[in-house]
């Protein structure tokens, strides 16, 4: 046989190697395969930002007041709910921090920021995370509220969270020092987690701190008792159970809810009938593998229920449906608004996005930040407005911060703070933020500076408002 001419494909090296192309999406190749350092640029954002600096709060000057905040916020919400929206705000400065995030976020334009765009949950106060179950029926902990989420600064996550950790605190009983260390811890956390998220291999940092290990990444075994109550609890608060204390069966075998006013309501015919016609399109929504699971479903009833302190007031509904066996599956479709984050970013450098449309928006923002997600997620439009879908009661479980015992709280911090972090670092560079918050504690201490800061303009917030309801400035009912 002749020669063969040995022919060397165009992106094969004579050492073997191969040159990858650029990809969209990816990092670009560099010579040596070590791109450049996001841990030294991270570095680098201290000199521009000093990490000292986050303990800053300006008040602006044109910041309005507790009443006009509120209606601000109260506008376009079903008007004979506010009431009980603003009742649950009065009931202590914690929940007035729950159900004012618009007015954090507008405080926050006067801080610092470093510019690191992260999906941000937008409300990361304490009693925003919690359990609930996987496709398996296993418990997972995390972030659970994704309302506001947006593409936003990373700090204004951690700070929130901070300031709402002093404030249940001191709801709880615990003293100031104890206040203020847990806000300390809750920073230190986030760094530390990040810090860890940034040495490990890329894919095993997308899915670090398995929730059986996070109590110990925390140092948080104080608090191993009430999540245990916590979890006993979880594993029974599923859609069946909602289903059997909250429904009748007709005397045509139908099932039905039943009126709890309240909190849940019947809706009529035409109201039901345009949630349930909803459904069709939130399946296109909806990963195809789990469309076979949803038709062996029959919608039987739809109901109007409320929900939690800072959504009060949307529309949000519970629709029943019934498989072969009689038992019960609860989905919710719950009205998505705009983000109240969105009209402050612009004033920080963050271009607010074009939202096509709003349920997309959180269930694309909770699955950036989650581990694992509610498997029937998914949104839809009733009537023109846009909506969210997702099961309820999906053996969800929540640790109540301002319940806490007075060694717990700073657990409670640490938890948390790790769980924000492992979210952050699904959608930036855990080595850029780690290069910037540094091996020492001077983030933490700043952070937890802020904290205090906030959590005493929180009460004093709370008390303006409580002044405007037994003035008659603003319509409360409280005690729902």
């Amino acid at each position: 046989m002749g020669e063969v001419e040995a022919v060397v494909p165009e992106q094969l090296s004579v050492s073997g190697s191969v040159r990858l192309p650029e990809v969209p999406g990816f990092s670009p190749p560099v010579a040596g395969g070590v791109p450049d350092s996001p841990r030294q640029a991270g570095k680098a954002l201290r000199e521009k930002v000093p990490r000292a600096s986050h303990d800053s709060l300006v008040i602006r000057a044109d910041r309005p007041d507790m009443v006009r905040a509120v209606e601000v916020s109260s506008r376009g919400r079903v008007p004979e709910l506010v009431p009980i929206r603003v009742g649950r705000m009065a009931a202590s400065p914690f929940a007035f921090l729950r159900g004012a995030a618009g007015l954090m976020a507008y405080d926050l334009v006067g801080t610092p920021v470093t510019g690191v765009a992260a999906q941000i949950c937008g409300d990361a106060h304490a009693a925003n995370f919690g359990l609930y179950g996987d496709v398996r029926g296993r418990l997972v902990i995390d972030l659970n509220d994704f309302d506001e989420t947006v593409t936003g600064p990373w700090e204004w996550d951690l700070k929130r969270l901070a300031a709402s950790i002093v404030l249940a605190g001191r709801e709880a009983g615990a003293d100031e020092d104890t206040c203020r260390k847990a806000a300390f811890d809750a920073a230190g956390a986030y760094r530390r987690t990040m810090r860890l998220l940034a040495r490990l291999p890329v894919l095993d940092a997308w899915n670090a701190i398995a929730d059986e290990e996070l109590v110990s990444h925390t140092d948080a075994r104080d608090l191993l008792g009430t999540l245990e109550r916590v979890a006993a609890k979880a594993r029974i608060n599923t859609s069946a159970r909602f289903a059997a204390k909250s429904t009748e069966t007709g005397p045509d075998g139908s099932h039905r809810f039943v009126d709890a006013p309240p909190v849940l309501r019947r809706v009529g015919d035409e109201e039901a009938a345009a949630v349930a016609a909803a459904l069709g399109p939130y399946l296109e929504t909806v990963s195809e593998d789990r469309l076979p699971l949803l038709a062996r479903y029959a919608i039987h009833d739809v109901a109007f229920r409320v929900v939690g302190t800072g959504s009060v007031g949307t529309r949000s509904y519970v629709v029943l449906l019934i498989d072969h066996r009689g038992e019960s599956l609860v989905l919710q479709v719950k009205e998505a608004r705009p983000s109240v984050l969105l009209p402050q970013l612009p004033a920080v450098g963050f271009e607010a996005p074009e939202v096509t449309h709003e349920g997309r928006r959180v269930v694309l923002g909770q699955k950036r930040m989650q581990v694992i997600s509610d498997i029937l997620l998914g949104w839809t439009t009733v009537e023109g407005r846009p909506f969210q879908v997702r099961q309820f009661r999906n053996r969800k479980g929540s640790v109540d911060p301002t319940a806490l015992a007075t060694d717990q709280v700073d657990d409670y911090a640490r938890m948390t703070g790790a769980l924000l972090a492992r979210a952050h670092a699904h959608s930036v560079d855990p080595r850029l933020i780690a290069g910037y918050c540094g091996k020492n504690e001077e983030l933490d201490e700043a952070v937890s500076g802020f904290a205090v800061l906030y959590a005493d303009r929180t009460e004093a917030d709370h008390a303006e408002l409580l002044a405007a309801v037994r003035s008659g400035r603003i319509a409360a009912e409280l005690g729902v």
